[in-house]
């Protein structure tokens, strides 16, 4: 049986448009970078540049959080009064995630994502998921103070972004007691 004309084209232009729609959906892609980021968290400017020495013991803590080897040496954050922000690159299911946290007074103030470079779960990146954060704060040692629903197909994702903000928290946490040494970042 042979379409006419008009009957193929509409066919091809759905088909079209599903392709499109669905490349659009699971393309990775570059959202943000830090300094844009940092203008969202501080007004005024952008805070000063520090960074945390990682002893044994504070590795021994965040690798527990992330549930794998961490190899950082130091962990560059920026700080403005009660403010602090971060930015850390977690691995979802196969590529990293860069995700910016910031912290006020103990509790989660903004969670961005910046880059997302997996194929599929970039959901994460709206508002809808990530203002389930906001005004969250650690108990327990490191457990977030409330249950983060995830996002059916994205649930690695989720699952990195959750240790990202645990992360954050904690060091923030860490930071108010005086419990590590930070200086000025010279980078």
């Amino acid at each position: 049986m042979r379409l006419p004309r008009v009957a193929m084209s509409l066919l091809a232009s759905i088909v079209l448009a599903q392709s499109v729609v669905h490349s659009v959906e699971a393309k990775p892609g570059f959202y943000s970078s830090i300094p844009e980021f940092l203008d969202t968290v501080f007004t005024a400017h952008t805070g000063e540049a520090y960074s945390l020495i990682v002893n044994a013991r504070l590795r021994a803590e965040i690798e527990e959080i992330l549930d794998h080897p961490f190899p950082g040496l130091r962990i560059k954050y920026w700080q403005q009064g009660e403010t602090t922000a971060w930015v850390f690159d977690e691995i979802g299911k196969t590529e990293p995630i860069t995700i910016g946290v910031s912290i006020d007074s103990g509790r989660v103030a903004s969670v961005r994502v910046l880059e997302y470079r997996e194929s599929r779960g970039g959901e994460i990146r709206h508002s809808f998921f990530t203002d389930r954060f906001l005004g969250s704060s650690l108990i327990q040692g490191s457990e977030l103070d409330r249950s983060i629903d995830g996002i059916t197909g994205a649930t690695m994702s989720v699952e990195a972004m959750e240790k990202v903000v645990r992360v954050a928290l904690f060091l923030e946490q860490r930071l108010r007691l005086a419990q590590i040494t930070r200086e000025r970042a010279s980078y």
